[in-house]
């Protein structure tokens, strides 16, 4: 600025005829120098420009990178989820297979052999065609939810509730009509059939089963708030299944 103030200076007295040999000189001296620095100024905003251009690219590529980390952790999400209930569902065939075979073994009465008759008086028996039982239905609609064929299964495990509206494992077999829905996405009628359960068999260790994936389907709903009510409850209701070690774990 101190330079520029000179040169206007010399200018004035050029102007005014009172410049001497060495003011010139100077004023030559200066206007080199200022070319200097508007050439030094240029090229710093022609630097500068690059370094613009080259931090926009980088910004745009982090921009584009991070909405594929995204994209990638919501599909890994949702994979986990897929997974958590392909095993949840499995848990939940074992324990169903066993307790089948409890309730099997506390209504299946003992079957006294028939006396035979005298070898004179026996005649030869026609073959009478068997019905098919309780334990039979459920097991083929159980099949069929296996096969993932869940609309049929769902037909199957009401056709059961129909016939044997009494049966110890009819609570079983609406959790699994729940079931069906839940891994078919449909969550908000899978929220209505596990209700089911719990006015069914509001005390059983299915209704534990069914309050902890009542709170899934919440959560896959977007409603966290009753996912964690309904945890809380298997946990106050049912403290010693194993829905409840579950539900602890999603609470935590």
């Amino acid at each position: 600025m101190t330079r520029r103030l000179a040169l206007a200076a010399v200018l004035v007295l050029l102007a005014s005829g009172c410049a001497t040999r060495s003011s010139y000189r100077r004023l030559q001296t200066d206007v080199q120098t200022v070319r200097g620095e508007v050439t030094d100024l240029r090229r710093a905003q022609e630097t500068l420009a690059r370094d613009l251009a080259r931090a926009t690219t980088e910004s745009r590529a982090l921009t584009a990178r991070a909405a594929e980390l995204s994209a990638a952790l919501k599909e890994g999400a949702a994979e986990v989820a897929r997974l958590r209930a392909r095993v949840e569902a499995a848990e939940a065939e074992a324990r169903e297979a066993k307790a089948q075979a409890q309730a099997a073994a506390k209504t299946a009465p003992p079957v006294a052999p028939p006396a035979a008759p005298p070898p004179a008086m026996q005649r030869p028996r026609e073959p009478v065609p068997r019905a098919e039982s309780a334990g039979q239905t459920y097991k083929a609609a159980l099949a069929t939810f296996r096969s993932r064929e869940h609309g049929q299964a769902v037909l199957d495990f009401l056709d059961f509730i129909a016939k044997y509206p009494k049966h110890p494992l009819v609570a079983n077999a609406q959790y699994w009509i729940g079931e069906a829905y839940y891994v078919q996405r449909d969550y908000r009628q899978a929220l209505a059939e596990f209700q089911k359960v719990l006015e069914l068999a509001p005390t059983s260790a299915k209704a534990a089963d069914a309050l902890l994936k009542i709170g899934y389907a919440h959560r896959a709903l977007r409603d966290e708030r009753r996912a964690r009510q309904n945890w809380q409850r298997v946990v106050g209701d049912f403290p010693k299944s194993e829905a409840a070690v579950k539900a602890r774990a999603l609470l935590r």
